[in-house]
């Protein structure tokens, strides 16, 4: 009898069922099954083997040791038909050097276009890294122009309007808005007239050369300049960091049309005046309006409250004084 009959013949004397020795031994059901079948393919082998045919036995009231004994025979009579099945079904296989060279020419050609693909694309990326920035970029900074002084004529690729003026025909007009503005113009070579222009007031100029204006930066929305009646915008802050607190335009022969084009004086240019004459009103110490923050100008409230009030309590106390002084 072998040693699943074995186990077969003591469970069913006992009366017990297959999937209850599985649920009281934690074993599945179909390693049970090969077991009492003397099936072995399907149990995972070794170790495992021998617990589970263990545990089965003694479960079932069968001596381990004698179950152990006949799985013993079992797996050595097994393993030597094992062996002789492999030794028959065995070939040996000798490798040669031929097999093995044409195995690496693909290898080999595969590298090779993956090297000169990451070779093209470090040559292409430095090449590209190289090349210099785009020249009409380059070309169009614009560069310092020799008259420093005159306003700025904008962009050389802005078309010019036919039907600007030239100097000597232009007219130009200064008008004041709101307020009373003192303007000093210098008139092409003439020396430089002061002009002060009340609120709603206007001057005309027709130079023959250039016409230089300069007026306080706290006036620069009160003045408005116009050219044959058209509106020009003047800057609104100083044209030049040495200028101060003072606006210096010239318009001359150079930058009219650009001026009349564009409809505004540019800001990009710091200019700087062409007559000596118009440098005297720049180089005069010029009166800054005084800032004050809130404390200061709270305090300068209270002092204007304060005053006559004090005059007139020392007024009333006066006689009050002259009797203590008596006595």
């Amino acid at each position: 009898m072998t040693l699943g009959e074995k186990l077969r013949q003591a469970r069913e004397d006992r009366g017990i069922s297959l999937s209850e020795v599985a649920e009281q031994t934690r074993i599945s059901p179909l390693y049970l099954e090969s077991i009492e079948n003397d099936d072995y393919r399907n149990l995972p082998g070794g170790i495992f083997n021998k617990g589970f045919i263990k545990t089965f036995a003694k479960y079932v009231g069968v001596d381990e040791q004698e179950a152990m004994t006949d799985y013993g025979q079992i797996v050595s009579a097994s393993s030597g038909e094992l062996d002789e099945k492999e030794l028959r079904l065995y070939k040996p296989e000798v490798l040669t050097d031929d097999t093995s060279g044409s195995s690496m020419i693909p290898t080999v050609i595969v590298a090779v276009v993956i090297l000169a693909l990451m070779t093209a694309g470090i040559l292409f990326l430095v090449n590209y890294l190289r090349q210099p920035a785009d020249p009409e970029a380059a070309n169009s900074v614009a560069t310092p122009a020799s008259n420093s002084n005159t306003a700025p004529t904008g962009s050389n690729t802005s078309a010019i309007d036919p039907s600007a003026p030239a100097m000597g025909s232009a007219n130009f007009e200064i008008k004041t808005t709101t307020a009373l503005v003192k303007i000093v113009a210098t008139v092409d070579s003439e020396p430089a007239k002061p002009s002060n222009l009340a609120a709603g007031s206007s001057v005309t100029f027709t130079p023959k050369e250039s016409l230089t204006l300069n007026y306080s930066r706290w006036n620069f929305d009160k003045v408005q300049l116009t050219i044959n009646g058209k509106a020009i915008l003047l800057p609104s802050a100083p044209l030049a960091p040495t200028d101060r607190d003072r606006i210096i335009v010239t318009i001359n022969k150079d930058n009219l049309a650009q001026i009349w084009t564009s409809g505004t004086v540019s800001t990009e240019v710091p200019p700087a005046t062409t007559d000596a004459n118009a440098n005297i009103a720049t180089l005069r110490p010029r009166l800054q309006r005084p800032q004050f923050n809130r404390v200061q100008l709270r305090c300068r409230q209270n002092r204007r409250t304060l005053g006559p009030m004090r005059l007139q309590t020392l007024r009333q106390n006066r006689p009050r004084i002259r009797q203590n002084r008596r006595r």
